[in-house]
C-alpha cells in the first residue's frame, strides 16, 4: 500500500446522461399497462418515483431494456407490497448477464456488509475481475441510488455495471505501457476527467514498478474522501468485495465505486467513501472533535462512538494492504458483523494455518512406544510408520482446528492483543495517540485488536495459559488454544504491521518443534502466507542455500495430503539438503509453497509473494509509508540464498532482479539457476547434478567390472527434466523403462536410445516418443488412457493410477534404478515389499538415487539386508549444490562490473572466456567431490558392513559436526594455514582472476570461515573416515602446517 500526497479535485468522472430517458420511461409505462401488475392509477407514481425520486444513476437506464425496468419496477413494487408494515423484510436481487458483462442490483443499507441473500459483490470477484487480464478484462461501475427503497428503511438500491473492456492498444510495448492514453479501455477514457487520468497515470506508474498494492486518498468537497487502490491484475482475488467489508467496518459506506482496467496488466479501484448516517450520529454527538493521525492505531472499530472520518479513512488505507496479502478467511462472517476486527481475523487465519502443521500430534504415548520398539527391526518400525501416519491424519485435522477457534473468539481477541503488543510500532508516540487512548478507555465493550494503545497491558503468556485452561472446555481445545500462544512467543519478526506487503512472513524460533518429531532442531524458519499459498523456508545452518520447490495439487483430496506433510517434507529436504551440502560451505535449506486448490494456475504470483514477503524480513531498511522498521527479536541480520527446484526453475531471474530493485546488497548470490544473462550457470545445460549422479553409476560399474551397455536400468523422471534429460544424454545402458509426468514407456529390449536423446534434446515428455521405434514387447501407456491391454495381456484400468505404481510392478525389473524425478517417500516400508520378487530377490541389483527423499531410510535399509547395492540422495544428488555454491561465491567476490563483464553472456550472445572456464572448473569439482565420496563409502562399508545409507548419514554428520567444531577452533587465526586453505579451497580461475586478498576483503567473513571450514572437515572424513583415531586430525593438519611453514 502506497499512500500519495492528498490531493483535492472538484472533478473527476463525467456524469452518465441519458438523453433518452424520457423516451424509455414511456415505454416502461406503456409495458406496466399492458401487463397490469401494478394498478393503472398508480403507474404513473411509481414510475415518477422510480426514475427521478429513488435516484437511479443515468447508467442503469442506459443499459437496461424498457422491459427489464419494467419487471425490476413490477418486483419491488411487489416487494413493498408484501412487506406492508415490515420494512425491514423488503429484499430486491436482480441480475441480467449479456456476452461482454452483466447488471446487478440489490437493496443495501449504507455501512453495512450483507451477510444472507446474494452475494453480488463476490460474484463480481469471481467471475470477473478475479480473472481479468490484458487479454480479457472488465470493468465496473457502481452506484448507490440518492433515494430509499421505501420511507422507513435506510436502505437504498446499490446498481452494477459489468462490461468488458475495449483497450485502445491491447498489447503495449516500450513508452506505451506508460502512456494511459494508450492503455485505457475506450469508455473509461471518455467518461475521464483531465485530472483523473493525471491521478490515475501516477498510480499506474507507482504499480508497476513496485509489489504490493498503491493508495491515493483525498478529501472531496462534500466531506467524503476517495480513495483510489491500484495493484496487478490477479496479484489477489477477492479484493474489490473484502473492501466494502473493510470500509463497513469503519461504519463508512459508498455512494459510488469504479474498477478499471488497463492493458499494461494493472488494476484501479476507486472508492468514494463518507460515514454512515448513525456513525455520523456517533460523531456530532461527541465531545469535540477527534484528532486525525496517519498512524492510527491496528483497529478503531465500529463501536468506537467519537472516530472521525479522517482516522476512519487513514485506518482503512493501514489495513487495505493486510486484506490485500488475505481479503477472505473462514473467519469472514465474524469480521463482516464486527465480531472479529480485521486484523484479528487475519490473526485468526494465520493461526489456523500454524496449528495444522504444527500441532504435537503424537503425544506422550507414541513417545513411549518409540522407546520401547527396536528401531533397527523392520517390524517395529513399520509399526511406528503406520502409527505415525495414521496420528497425523487423524488427531487434529484443519476442520476441527477451524471450529475450536471459532467457538473461543474472545482468547482469540486476546491471543492477537498478545501478539499485536510485541510487533506493533506505532512511528507516532505523541499526543494523538493519547488521545485515542483515551477514546478507547471510554468505550471498553470494542473489538479491540491493539491494546498497546489501552492503559492496560495484555495479558501475560502465564495469564494466557491460565485463561485457556479455564475457558476451555477440553485437551482438544486447550492444545489448539495453546498452539497459537507458542506462535505468538516464537515469532522472531514479521511484516504483519508493514504499510505495504503482498504476504505475510513470520521469522519463527524453531525451539516450538518437538523433538520427537523432528530431532534435529533448524537453524531458522519462516512461514509465509499469502492469498494463492502458504509456505516455509527452513534452513539448517547461519549460511545456507537450498531450492524453492512449488507444490501443486491435483485435486482436493491431494491438497489435503500435501498440507497435511508440507512442513514435514520440507524439514525433510532441507535436512536431506544439509547432508548433501557437506562439500561446500553453505549449510542446508529448503522452501516450499504449496498452492491452494484455486490457485494452481498461479505458481508464479505465488513466488513472486512468497519472495517479496521473505526480503520483508532480510531487508533493514525504512521508506516512510512504503516500508517501516520491524520489531526484531532476532537481533541480526540474515542472508538467504534461493535456488531452483520443482516448478521454479524460470523464476530466479525475476528474483535476483526484485532483491535488487529491493535494494538488496547481496542480490547478485541471492538467487542461483539464474540465466546466462544474469551469470547463472544452469544445471540442465551442463549436466551438474548428473554429473554427481553418475559418478556413483560409473563406481558401481568400476568397482564390480560391469560392462554399462549390458546394463538394464529403470529411470523415474522423463526426459523433459534436467536430471532425467542429462541421465539419457550421459549414459551408455539399455533403459527398458522410463516414468514421468505423462505416463510410462517401457521395452524389455531397451527402448531406443537415438529416440530418447532426441526428446531429451528437446526436453519433451514420452508422450512425444515415436511408438514405432519399440519392440513387439513394448508399450506406452500415458495418464489419460483408459482400459489398456499389455502385449503380455496385463490389463490396465487407468494410467494414472498405472504411472504412479509402475516402480513397484514387476515388470519394472532391471539391474539399475535410477530415481530421476518422483514424489518424496515413493517407496517406503509399506510399499518396498513390492520391490521384491516371490523368492525375496530385489528386483534391482543396484540403486542410485538421484532425486531426493524418493526412498525412506527404512525402505533403503530393508533393500541393502537383501544385498542391494544403494547410494542414497544425499550422496549421489550433491552435484548441483557445487555448482550453486561456486555460483555464489563468483557473485560475492565480483563487483557489479566485474561481474556483468566476466559472468553475463554479452549483448552479442557470446559468453566470457573466463565464465567458460569457471563452469568447467565446477564441473571437474563436482566429478571429484562425488567420486571421492564414492569411494570413501564403498571402502568404509566394505571395511565395517555398515549399510551405505547409513554411512552416508554418518558421513554428512562427521563432515558438518567437524565443520561446526572448527568454527570455535583458533585456526582460522593462523594467517599462513588461513591463506594456504583458502588457496586448495577457492576456484583457481577465480584466484588467478582477481586474487587471494581480493577475495578475503570482499567475500563476508561467516561465509569464508565457512569455506575454509568445510573444506578441511570434508577432506579429512573422506580420507579417515567417520571413525578415525583420536590422533588422525593431528596427522591431517600437520601436513598443512607443514605447508604453511614452509610458505611462510
Amino acid at each position: 500500500m502506497t499512500v500519495l500526497d492528498p490531493v483535492s479535485t472538484n472533478s473527476d468522472y463525467t456524469d452518465n446522461v441519458y438523453s433518452g430517458k424520457q423516451d424509455h420511461r414511456a415505454q416502461v409505462c406503456a409495458i406496466l399497462e399492458q401487463e397490469g401488475s401494478i394498478p393503472q392509477h398508480l403507474i404513473d407514481t411509481e414510475v415518477d418515483w422510480f426514475y427521478n425520486v429513488l435516484g437511479l444513476d443515468d447508467m442503469y437506464f442506459m443499459l437496461e431494456a424498457p422491459t427489464a425496468v419494467a419487471r425490476h419496477l413490477t418486483s419491488l413494487y411487489g416487494s413493498q407490497l408484501s412487506s406492508a408494515g415490515q420494512d425491514n423484510l423488503i429484499s430486491v436481487t436482480f441480475q441480467t448477464r449479456h456476452e461482454s458483462g452483466a447488471v446487478f442490483i440489490h437493496n443495501s443499507v449504507p455501512g453495512v456488509s450483507k451477510t444472507e441473500g446474494p452475494h453480488f459483490e463476490q460474484m463480481i470477484d469471481a467471475e470477473y475481475l478475479d480473472i481479468s487480464v490484458p487479454q480479457k478484462a472488465y470493468r465496473v461501475e457502481s452506484y448507490r441510488s440518492r433515494g430509499k427503497v421505501s420511507k422507513s428503511l435506510d436502505a437504498s438500491l446499490r446498481t452494477y455495471f459489468v462490461n468488458a473492456c475495449d483497450f485502445v492498444n491491447p498489447t503495449p510495448e516500450g513508452d506505451a505501457v506508460n502512456d494511459i492514453a494508450q492503455v485505457s479501455d475506450r469508455t473509461f477514457l471518455a467518461k475521464a476527467t483531465p485530472h483523473v487520468l493525471d491521478l490515475y497515470g501516477g498510480v499506474i506508474a507507482k504499480v508497476l514498478c513496485r509489489s504490493g498494492p498503491v493508495i491515493v486518498s483525498d478529501e472531496l468537497p462534500n466531506g467524503g474522501y476517495r480513495l483510489v487502490i491500484g495493484y496487478r491484475q490477479r496479484s489477489t482475488q477477492g479484493f474489490y468485495s473484502a473492501m466494502s467489508d473493510l470500509y463497513h467496518y469503519y461504519s463508512m459506506y459508498s455512494s459510488r465505486k469504479y474498477v478499471e482496467q488497463f492493458s499494461n496488466g494493472v488494476t484501479i479501484i476507486s472508492l468514494y467513501l463518507d460515514l454512515a448516517k448513525h456513525a455520523k450520529k456517533l460523531t456530532h454527538s461527541g465531545a469535540g472533535s477527534s484528532t486525525t493521525s496517519s498512524n492510527a492505531s491496528p483497529v478503531l472499530s465500529a463501536a468506537i462512538p467519537h472516530a472521525s472520518i479522517d482516522e476512519c479513512v487513514a485506518q482503512i488505507k493501514k489495513e487495505a494492504s493486510l486484506l490485500f496479502c488475505i481479503p477472505n478467511t473462514p473467519f469472514q462472517t465474524l469480521f463482516k458483523t464486527g465480531e472479529l476486527s480485521v486484523q484479528e481475523a487475519v490473526y485468526a487465519n494465520v493461526g489456523w494455518i500454524f496449528a495444522q502443521h504444527f500441532l504435537n500430534r503424537l503425544g506422550s504415548e507414541y513417545a513411549t512406544l518409540a522407546e520401547i520398539l527396536d528401531p533397527n527391526d523392520a517390524t517395529d518400525v513399520e509399526v511406528l510408520a503406520k502409527l505415525k501416519k495414521r496420528l497425523r491424519q487423524e488427531t487434529f485435522t484443519r476442520e476441527l482446528v477451524l471450529d475450536i477457534l471459532l467457538r473461543h473468539r474472545e482468547l482469540i481477541k486476546d491471543l492477537y492483543a498478545h501478539f499485536a503488543h510485541v510487533h506493533y510500532v506505532s512511528a507516532d508516540s505523541g499526543s494523538a495517540v493519547s488521545k485515542v487512548a483515551d477514546r478507547l478507555k471510554a468505550d471498553l465493550h470494542v473489538s479491540l485488536s491493539m491494546t498497546r494503545l489501552q492503559d492496560q497491558e495484555p495479558l501475560s503468556s502465564d495469564e494466557l495459559r491460565l485463561k485457556i485452561t479455564r475457558v476451555t472446555t477440553n485437551d482438544h481445545d486447550a492444545m489448539v488454544m495453546r498452539a497459537l500462544l507458542d506462535f505468538n512467543e516464537h515469532v522472531l519478526k514479521t511484516n504483519f504491521y508493514q504499510p505495504t506487503k503482498v504476504a505475510l512472513s513470520f521469522r519463527m524460533d524453531p525451539g516450538f518443534l518437538p523433538a520427537i518429531e523432528y530431532p534435529t532442531k533448524p537453524y531458522g524458519l519462516f512461514l509465509i502466507i499469502g492469498n494463492e499459498f502458504r509456505g516455509f523456508h527452513v534452513r539448517f545452518q547461519d549460511v545456507a542455500r537450498g531450492g524453492i520447490r512449488i507444490v501443486r495439487s491435483r485435486n482436493a483430496e491431494a491438497f489435503s495430503i500435501n498440507q497435511r506433510t508440507l512442513f514435514d517434507e520440507n524439514y525433510s529436504l532441507a535436512s536431506t539438503q544439509h547432508r548433501k551440502n557437506k562439500d561446500i560451505p553453505e549449510g542446508g535449506s529448503k522452501g516450499t509453497i504449496l498452492l491452494n486448490p484455486d490457485a494452481q494456475d498461479k505458481p508464479f504470483v505465488a513466488f513472486e509473494k512468497y519472495v517479496d514477503a521473505m526480503l520483508d524480513l532480510l531487508l533493514t531498511g525504512e521508506t516512510p509509508g512504503i516500508k517501516n522498521r520491524l520489531v526484531d527479536r532476532l537481533g541480526h541480520n540474515e542472508i538467504l540464498f534461493f535456488g531452483p527446484d520443482e516448478g521454479t526453475a524460470g523464476y530466479m531471474d525475476w528474483a535476483s532482479q526484485h532483491a535488487r530493485k529491493r535494494g538488496a546488497p547481496f542480490w547478485k548470490a541471492f538467487t542461483t539457476g539464474k540465466s546466462q544473462t544474469l551469470g547463472g550457470i544452469p544445471h540442465d545445460t551442463y549436466g551438474m547434478t548428473t554429473r554427481s549422479v553418475h559418478q556413483y553409476v560409473l563406481g558401481i560399474m568400476r568397482q564390480l567390472g560391469l560392462d554399462e551397455s549390458e546394463c538394464t536400468k529403470l529411470q523415474t523422471g522423463g526426459p523433459d527434466g534436467d536430471l532425467g534429460s542429462n541421465e539419457i544424454k550421459i549414459s551408455h545402458d539399455r533403459t527398458t523403462a522410463i516414468v514421468d509426468g505423462s505416463g510410462v514407456l517401457y521395452d524389455p529390449q531397451g527402448i531406443d536410445r537415438a529416440e530418447l536423446a532426441r526428446l531429451a534434446d528437446a526436453r519433451q515428455m514420452i508422450q512425444e516418443f515415436d511408438t514405432s521405434k519399440l519392440s513387439s514387447d513394448g508399450f506406452r501407456v500415458l495418464v489419460d488412457d483408459f482400459q489398456i491391454t499389455l502385449p503380455d495381456g496385463t490389463h490396465v484400468q487407468d494410467g494414472l493410477s498405472f504411472r504412479n505404481t509402475f516402480h513397484v510392478n514387476p515388470l519394472a525389473a532391471a539391474d539399475f534404478f535410477v530415481p530421476c524425478g518422483g514424489r518424496p517417500e515413493s517407496i517406503d516400508i509399506n510399499n518396498v515389499g513390492k520391490l521384491f520378487d516371490a523368492d525375496g530377490t530385489a528386483r534391482f541389483k543396484y540403486v542410485v538415487e538421484g532425486a531426493n527423499l524418493f526412498f525412506t531410510q527404512d525402505a533403503r535399509l530393508r533393500l541393502e539386508k537383501a544385498g542391494v547395492h544403494l547410494f542414497k540422495d544425499a550422496s549421489a544428488n550433491k552435484g548441483g549444490v557445487t555448482s550453486s555454491s561456486l555460483e555464489v561465491l563468483a557473485a560475492l567476490s565480483l563487483t557489479d562490473d566485474e561481474f556483468g563483464r566476466l559472468m553475463c553472456k554479452q549483448s552479442d550472445g557470446s559468453l566470457p572466456a573466463f565464465y567458460q572456464e569457471y563452469v568447467a572448473g565446477v564441473q571437474n569439482a563436482i566429478e571429484a567431490n562425488a567420486a571421492r565420496e564414492f569411494e570413501c563409502l564403498w571402502n568404509e562399508s566394505k571395511a565395517t558392513g555398515k549399510s551405505k545409507s547409513v554411512l552416508s548419514d554418518d558421513l554428512s554428520v562427521a563432515i558438518v559436526e567437524l565443520r561446526k567444531n572448527l568454527e570455535s577452533t583458533t585456526l582460522w587465526d593462523n594467517v599462513a594455514l588461513r591463506h594456504l586453505i583458502m588457496r586448495e579451497a577457492l576456484p583457481a580461475r577465480l584466484l588467478k582472476e582477481i586474487g587471494l586478498d581480493t577475495i578475503l576483503a570482499r567475500v563476508p567473513l561467516n561465509y569464508l570461515k565457512a569455506i575454509f571450514g568445510a573444506y578441511l572437515a570434508s577432506h579429512f572424513v573422506y580420507e579417515y573416515g567417520t571413525s578415525p583415531s583420536q590422533f588422525a586430525f593431528f596427522e591431517f593438519m600437520s601436513r598443512y602446517y607443514a605447508k604453511a611453514d614452509t610458505a611462510v
